[in-house]
């Protein structure tokens, strides 16, 4: 059994010794068996690695903060919602608010001390952190767009996710004394009710091997990359455009460890259909089948993507249908036209307007050039807008009436803000995991070397003249795959203090992986390494012809060999010129 294992097993339903630790004002952190508990309640213990040197030389100790994830179903908020969790960020974190991956929110270098204060602020707005991080169902992704014909997911994303929490009594004793806003999630078990001492049905006291993610996506958009998810669920329309059945995907994750071939990224496999009714049940029992039958010796061996390669579909399918009462129709195939980001403008179902707003890295924030995060607040507090996280970092402002599109627009041009036309391709499309400094999983940089990184990048595509054509890329300080970076067109994956993998060959609909290309280039190389491989593809591709489709069509082991990529970086800095040449 895994040492996290014990720690689960022995906590008491999440609470082990944190509320003494929580309260020890001698310490900026809590234990090391504390941390894993703390993440089941939403937050990761971290430090600020940029001055963990300089703290140990002049003999302190690390310093420690949390950073603190809300989790918001298919990331949508109310104006009063992200109004309360936009003071949060001045009154207990960095002063800036981050959108992730998964379109939930997150506070950095918060105190320990401070994490009370935000999680009621969040609970009194019916927010919550639970299950935010933790071997738990996570934040149940959904398309966010409130599209004509479409914006039917929200009141399933919402209440699947309510069914799949977890229901332990800890986190209302820790931080709420007991007291919750009913609505934020599903009432935690009465010891009095519980069945053989199990106050979780769904989890029981050790709760999932690893982490599960849920994601929706609609027919013809992938936004939500829903093969990378352990269940994705894709709705089945009828001529009329209402929901018949959904088809669910299982076994996807994208987690691996670099020289460790026993792990690696997967795309979800189609399980088969149920009926909107049964959509909640059919969930529980994939995740029953997680739960007792998932690696829990092996960690890294543990996410379910692994059950489902070893076990097979059709033994996978038949486990799950021996939990419930019903049985899988077969898969409705499905069709992926795009992957859109939700940028610019757009007319809601409602007849209203809804706008996306590119957010760098997903971190809202003034700096001195743009002052976003003031400008979303005052469209939120002036007009009462809601506000939606996409899966690729960026927002929505929802309920724009026709009246107001113009101060809307004004006012995001007086705070610097660019708008979906001033933005280059390969910036709009592009994503970053936070890594350095605070990620303690962290091998390189990420978010803090795009902005460079892409204009360098913008830069070379200019002169190749394919800059409106420019491919995705996602850049990741570790192999985790937060950013998603092996269900791209350019994966950048950290491996070492400035040293990156490059993966080439997946496509820009997530239902393909890419490869390795090059390893161990630095990332000012990257550029370099990709200018020869982006000019052939420019003049040899055919009509419409995607660089990942184009890629994956020559074959990533003949562009490695064509280009030389396997000594890029050995020739680049042994003649200090650019490399990668024909």
């Amino acid at each position: 059994m895994a040492d996290v294992e014990r720690i689960k097993a022995a906590s008491n339903w999440l609470a082990g010794d944190l509320a003494a630790e929580l309260a020890d004002t001698s310490t900026p952190g809590v234990s090391a068996e504390s941390t894993q508990l703390l993440k089941f309640h939403g937050m990761y213990q971290q430090d600020d690695r940029d001055v963990r040197r300089e703290r140990q030389r002049a003999g302190l100790g690390k310093a420690i903060t949390m950073m603190v994830r809300a989790s918001i179903p298919a990331g949508a908020t109310t104006a009063a919602q992200y109004l309360a969790c936009d003071r949060l960020a001045d009154e207990v974190a960095d002063g800036t608010l981050r959108i992730t991956t998964r379109q939930g929110l997150q506070w950095h270098k918060v105190g320990k001390l401070d994490v009370q204060r935000l999680i009621r602020t969040l609970n009194d707005s019916e927010l919550t952190t639970i299950a935010a991080c933790g071997d738990v169902a996570r934040n149940v992704m959904a398309c966010p767009a409130p599209l004509p014909g479409r914006d039917d997911l929200l009141p399933y994303a919402r209440a699947l996710a309510r069914a799949v929490r977890p229901r332990t009594q800890a986190y209302w004793d820790l931080w709420l004394d007991g007291e919750r806003a009913v609505s934020a999630v599903e009432e935690a078990v009465d010891p009095a009710d519980a069945v053989d001492g199990d106050l979780d049905p769904l989890y029981g006291p050790t709760y999932l091997p690893r982490k599960f993610k849920i994601g929706f996506a609609h027919t013809g958009d992938n936004c939500v990359d829903a093969y990378t998810n352990d269940v994705g669920i894709v709705p089945v329309r009828d001529a009329a455009g209402v929901i018949v059945a959904f088809t669910l995907l299982v076994g996807g994750g994208l987690g691996m460890t670099h020289n460790k071939p026993a792990t690696f990224p997967r795309l979800a496999d189609p399980l088969g259909d149920v009926a909107p009714e049964h959509l909640v049940a059919a969930v529980k029992a994939v995740i029953e089948v997680q739960r007792d039958h998932g690696d829990r010796a092996d960690r890294k061996h543990a996410r379910m993507k692994y059950l489902v390669h070893d076990w097979g579909v059709d033994k996978f399918r038949a486990a799950v249908e021996d939990r419930v009462t019903f049985t899988f129709d077969a898969p409705t195939p499905a069709r992926w036209d795009a992957t859109s980001d939700h940028l610019g403008w757009h007319e809601q179902a409602d007849g209203n307007h809804f706008l996306g707003v590119h957010v760098t890295s997903g971190r809202i924030q003034d700096t001195d050039r743009v002052r976003l995060r003031t400008a979303i607040r005052t469209l939120v507090e002036r007009h009462g807008l809601g506000v939606r996280f996409t899966p690729a970092q960026n927002l929505l402002l929802t309920g724009i009436t026709t009246a107001i599109r113009d101060d809307v627009e004004a006012t995001l041009r007086r705070h610097g803000v660019a708008l979906t036309g001033d933005l280059p391709t390969v910036t709009r499309k592009a994503l970053a995991c936070p890594a350095l400094p605070t990620c303690g999983l962290a091998l390189a940089e990420a978010e803090r070397a795009m902005p460079d990184f892409l204009a360098g990048f913008d830069a070379r595509l200019q002169q190749l003249g394919i800059g409106g054509d420019a491919p995705q890329v996602r850049v990741t300080g570790c192999p985790n795959g937060c950013a998603r970076p092996y269900s791209t067109e350019i994966g950048v994956v950290g491996r070492g203090k400035d040293h990156y993998t490059v993966q080439l060959g997946g496509d820009d609909v997530g239902t393909r992986l890419n490869e390795v290309f090059a390893d161990r280039v630095s990332l000012d190389g990257v550029v370099d390494l990709l200018e020869p491989v982006l000019a052939a593809w420019h003049t040899e591709r055919n009509a419409g012809e995607s660089f990942g489709d184009w890629t994956n069509r020559v074959g990533v082991t003949e562009l490695r060999a064509r280009f030389d990529a396997a000594d890029f970086e050995h020739q680049r800095q042994a003649t200090g010129v650019r490399g990668g040449t024909t």
